[in-house]
């Protein structure tokens, strides 16, 4: 009686630890496939900022040969550098009263 009854527990426990296993092997092919996701997301936006800086690279190279060109032909144009370029701040109240 005693026997049977601690075989019992003992095959309940471990039928328990063996649904526990289960449990944590799908929590881990889950936590896989986030993590697959997640470095295919990384990896995209890796080549997006690459390509971008590329853009970016190919747009200034533009502009300087665009701005020498103008220069060449002695077109007078202004260039502004926007980093050191401060918003002024205007009082059309007082110009539109009179």
């Amino acid at each position: 009686m005693i026997k049977k009854r601690l075989c019992r527990e003992y095959i309940e426990e471990i039928e328990r630890l063996e649904r526990s296993i289960v449990e944590l092997e799908e929590q881990i092919a889950e936590l896989k496939m986030q993590l697959r996701l997640k470095v295919d997301e990384a990896n995209r936006l890796a080549i997006e900022n690459v390509s971008l800086r590329h853009k970016l690279e190919v747009m200034g190279r533009r502009e300087e040969r665009l701005v020498d060109f103008l220069r060449r032909l002695k077109v007078p144009i202004i260039l502004i550098d926007e980093d050191n370029f401060e918003d002024v701040e205007l009082d059309l109240d007082r110009d539109s009263i009179e």
